[in-house]
């Protein structure tokens, strides 16, 4: 006997191959059948009719690792239908964590995690001590992290003995199971690297099997550019790269999707192994005080806030600004958008844009950012509406594409549910199938489902996940195509989306009929056990 049975639905499976009725059985945590009158019975019974069952969606782009041990249940993803979620991107990790490094640490994600507790761990230590959650995890190493566990927050070249610890360090998180190094070359200290020191740090990852990722050195004025230096990364050390979130950032570039796709179908006939991910929307989320120089972090928290502090940097800022525009978001069109999400210190408002924070406080709209970060010390994070929707619905409508939220794993309750965060927490999924498939018509369900399962599936190396096949870990959304949309919005993005009705991880049913069971069956994926390498 069977011990769940999804009866009389519509199956898309991942592969992208068009839809058929057909029930989907499932015993010890797989995938038993997938068969039209299937006969078998179960303990179990789901009626699926008129209904859509798909793999479980895979979130291949989050920083989940800064939320999930304080919200297990992983509430905003799972009743997306999200099953596994890939943290440690950007170049942000939350280990390895040295015993001298860790308050610079702390410091540096302050504006990412501001409630989590920071530990002294290795890698291998740290995915040991995972907690139970209700999705499963794939976890990456962050390059930022540890360049500042080698060498602090400095603008240089590391060291021959720092290059090293960081090769060391790598390959410590690649043998315990992690799937790969990410780089976040668009902030410090990732942006005062070089392309050699990938080079370097890209041979480790070849030689135990791993893959690389990549938040590109610039997402604007020179974005051509910093997405050719990735697919170089991988190019060059023979590796499997992925471009997160692809975008085109700031009014100057607006218009130049096709030219930015164009680079990866030359790069995959030249061999190269690449990939991308894509969040539907056209605004973005940082940390305030990465709008500003990178220079201005050199040395850490308190030498950033000490220069802020000085008219005079503040005058060589706001020239720099003036004449290039924000650090990795280009020219904004205004100052209203430009909102605050989350301050955790209490210094603005979430809501509020820095238009009006500048005028309530009768100040220059920098010199409120300014501001702000000082009195928050830098844990202020805010919403940039930075990219041409014709551009997102550009590359949304490619079918090569993958989906990833860029957003940590939050709930309306406890201490995730504050401020107004990005509404991608919450509608990423839903809103690709409501919004831009079945509306707006740029891409066919089946596609979408491919992009958010078996594409993403294939980008990470994911054994025996990402679509519907017998064998396969039972990870499965049920779901209603005429009713599923996202509802969170930039005022209330605390709200859960629509339409998503059941969602099962390793087969146990943790969200059914609105309902999360308080189950936690989630597993830490780990590279040669569940991923393949």
């Amino acid at each position: 006997m069977d011990d769940i049975l999804i009866k009389n639905g519509t199956v898309i499976d991942g592969t992208g191959a068009p839809e058929r009725l057909a029930d989907v059985a499932i015993r010890e945590g797989r995938i038993a059948a997938v068969e039209e009158n299937y006969s078998g019975s179960a303990e179990r019974v789901i009626d699926a009719h008129g209904r859509i069952v798909a793999p479980g969606f895979i979130d291949i782009h989050t920083h989940s690792d800064f939320t999930l041990p304080l919200n297990p249940k992983a509430e905003c993803k799972i009743r997306q239908g999200v099953t596994t979620e890939v943290v440690g991107n950007c170049g942000f990790s939350v280990a390895p964590a040295l015993p001298d490094k860790v308050d610079m640490l702390r410091d540096y994600l302050s504006g990412s995690a501001p409630w989590l507790p920071f530990e002294e761990t290795d890698f291998s230590r740290y995915m040991d001590a995972w907690p139970d959650i209700s999705v499963n995890t794939v976890m990456q190493v962050g390059h930022n992290t540890l360049r500042i566990m080698a060498m602090g927050m400095e603008d240089r070249d590391p060291t021959d003995g720092e290059l090293q610890h960081m090769q060391a360090m790598l390959a410590e998180a690649l043998d315990a199971g992690a799937l790969g190094l990410s780089s976040g070359l668009f902030t410090a200290p990732g942006c005062y690297s070089k392309p050699e020191e990938m080079h370097a740090l890209g041979r480790v990852v070849q030689a135990h099997g791993g893959r690389y990722s990549s938040h590109v050195r610039d997402e604007s004025h020179c974005v051509h550019e910093a997405v050719a230096e990735a697919i170089d990364v991988g190019e060059t050390c023979g590796i499997h790269v992925q471009v997160a979130h692809l975008k085109l950032s700031g009014t100057g570039k607006w218009g130049e999707a096709d030219k930015l796709l164009e680079q990866f179908t030359a790069a995959r006939e030249r061999g190269v192994d690449v990939h991308c991910d894509q969040y539907p929307y056209d605004w973005a989320t940082n940390p305030l005080r990465f709008l500003l120089p990178t220079w201005l972090q050199e040395g850490g928290m308190e030498a950033m806030l000490e220069r802020l502090a000085d008219p005079q940097t503040r005058s060589r800022v706001r020239q720099k600004i003036a004449e290039v525009g924000f650090n990795n978001f280009g020219h904004i069109e205004s100052w209203a958008d430009i909102r605050i999400a989350i301050s955790p210190n209490g210094a603005a408002e979430p809501g509020l844009t820095i238009e009006e924070i500048a005028e309530q406080r009768n100040i220059d709209a920098l010199d409120a950012i300014f501001d702000i970060i000082i009195d928050d010390r830098g844990a202020t994070r805010i919403l940039v509406r930075s990219m041409s929707e014709d551009d997102v619905r550009r590359i949304a409508a490619e079918p090569t594409m993958t989906v990833g939220s860029d957003g940590p794993c939050v709930a309306p309750y406890g201490v995730t549910g504050q401020g107004k965060p990005h509404p991608r927490l919450y509608g990423t999924f839903p809103r690709l199938i409501g919004r831009y498939a079945r509306d707006l018509g740029i891409l066919t369900l089946p596609q979408a489902i491919a992009k958010m399962t078996g594409n993403a599936a294939t980008a990470l190396g994911l054994s025996e996940r990402g679509t519907l096949q017998e064998g396969y870990a039972a990870d499965v959304v049920v779901f209603n195509a005429d009713t599923i949309m996202d509802e969170a919005t930039f005022d209330e993005p605390h709200t859960y989306p629509t339409g998503v009705e059941t969602v099962i991880v390793n087969g146990a049913v943790v969200i059914h009929e609105g309902t999360h069971s308080d189950a936690l069956p989630g597993k830490l994926l780990r590279r040669r056990e569940n991923v393949l390498g």
